[in-house]
């Protein structure tokens, strides 16, 4: 095969506070064919996700900060376009940690088989993918069991429906806040939420007391702030948090203070922990196997907000920050209408 040309999306400039499409800028680069022992893979759905907000500030994080002037990364599926490595063909689905970009070239170790019979592919960014995972290992980490009162926030987002999906495949009661009406039906019709509420509409302590009037037993912190606080005042004796995210806070330019009732912590004995998924790989195949059985049987639900075209990948990420999906925001680097 000869050079291919190829589009990426570069940070251009670290962002202060909201991000804004001046912190990017798109760029072509022509890669040469693969070498012995490498793959040319073309991108089909890349991820835009909130943790990407803290790499892409000066200084260390749990991540590597993104380069100014290098191509960003992030989950992808891609397809096999010429391969020479061992295991790999043409036409083989695989993900990879490449997007943000349309095509690459790397080695085996980089790439992940899975399924082309999974359909939509982009499902390996959401509910199959490191979001789907990211739920599943936070549910194991709070030991979440049959009969637990769960409140979830940002339970609409890509993290936090799956959450709840599978807190009510172990038999709990589930309670999600969200940021509309129409997410707030999405949990209680689509994804089996025993209550959810819009955290605009009201205080948040007063809807989930409101909720859960007997108090919560796990709380699941996509967001921290004031979900956090109010989630602390209506904690159990023994009660359990494990903190995901805190997506109400990445763009803030100064520290928030933290929550006023952190007291509870030492009064009802509480438990929080906090975790990163990529520790976790080695569970892969477990969760494959298990999340994946709830795929295939229809008892777990895949919602997707996409966007179209390497073009529209900044937006998408800056969308995240304004509520602007419903389920696992991806994009389609297929042109519309052509088969993945």
């Amino acid at each position: 095969m000869t050079d291919i040309k190829s589009r990426e999306v570069r940070l251009a400039s670290h962002p202060h506070g909201m991000p804004t499409a001046a912190n990017f800028t798109m760029a072509r680069t022509q890669l040469k064919p693969p070498g012995d022992h490498e793959v040319l893979v073309r991108n089909l759905f890349m991820s835009v996700d909130p943790y990407m907000r803290g790499r892409m500030n000066e200084g260390k994080s749990y991540a590597p900060p993104f380069a100014l002037g290098q191509p960003l990364d992030g989950g992808a599926v891609g397809e096999v376009m010429e391969s020479r490595a061992e295991g790999f063909q043409p036409g083989d689905v695989v993900t990879s940690n490449y997007g943000w970009r349309e095509y690459f070239v790397a080695s085996p170790e980089a790439l992940h088989h899975v399924s082309r019979e999974i359909r939509p592919l982009s499902v390996y960014l959401g509910v199959l993918g490191m979001t789907g995972m990211t739920a599943w290992v936070g549910l194991n980490l709070a030991d979440v069991k049959a009969g637990d009162v769960v409140f979830i926030s940002g339970a609409a987002g890509a993290v936090g429906n799956v959450a709840g999906q599978l807190a009510k495949q172990r038999g709990c009661r589930v309670i999600g806040s969200a940021g509309s009406i129409e997410k707030v039906r999405y949990l209680r019709e689509e994804c089996g939420f025993d209550g959810a509420f819009d955290y605009k509409t009201a205080p948040l302590i007063e809807q989930l007391e409101l909720e859960a009037p007997d108090g919560i037993d796990v709380y699941f912190d996509n967001v921290g702030g004031e979900a956090l606080e109010a989630a602390l005042a209506a904690m159990r004796k023994n009660g359990r948090i494990i903190t995901c995210g805190s997506i109400s806070g990445y763009n803030d330019e100064k520290p928030r203070p933290g929550p006023s009732n952190l007291s509870n912590m030492i009064a009802k004995r509480l438990t929080m922990k906090g975790f990163i998924v990529r520790d976790w790989l080695d569970r892969l195949p477990v969760f494959e196997m298990e999340v994946g059985g709830y795929f295939k049987s229809g008892l777990l639900k895949n919602r997707e907000t996409v966007a179209q075209g390497i073009e529209n990948a900044v937006g998408a990420f800056i969308g995240l920050f304004h509520g602007q999906n419903i389920g696992k925001m991806v994009v389609s680097l297929v042109s519309a209408g052509a088969p993945a």
